[in-house]
């Protein structure tokens, strides 16, 4: 049972560290789109923030079967 707790951990921050990473290139991805592109701006901003929230959708889908890992 200890394993299956270090299992969920570790799943855990991977799943975190990963999300992080993916929201981050987004950013860099649209400051930079952005500046090559002012006038789309917009687009650049809403396409952004639908990928920003799949991407914690599917951390946060991670984060819970670590956790129910744990639990069980």
């Amino acid at each position: 049972m200890e394993m299956a707790y270090l299992a969920a951990g570790l799943g855990a921050g991977i799943t975190a560290i990963g999300a992080g990473l993916g929201i981050g290139i987004i950013g860099k991805s649209a400051m930079e789109g952005t500046a090559r592109q002012p006038e789309a701006a917009g687009d650049i901003r809403t396409s952004m923030l639908i990928s920003a929230a799949f991407i914690e959708g599917v951390a946060l889908f991670g984060q819970v079967v670590c956790f129910i890992l744990a639990i069980k």
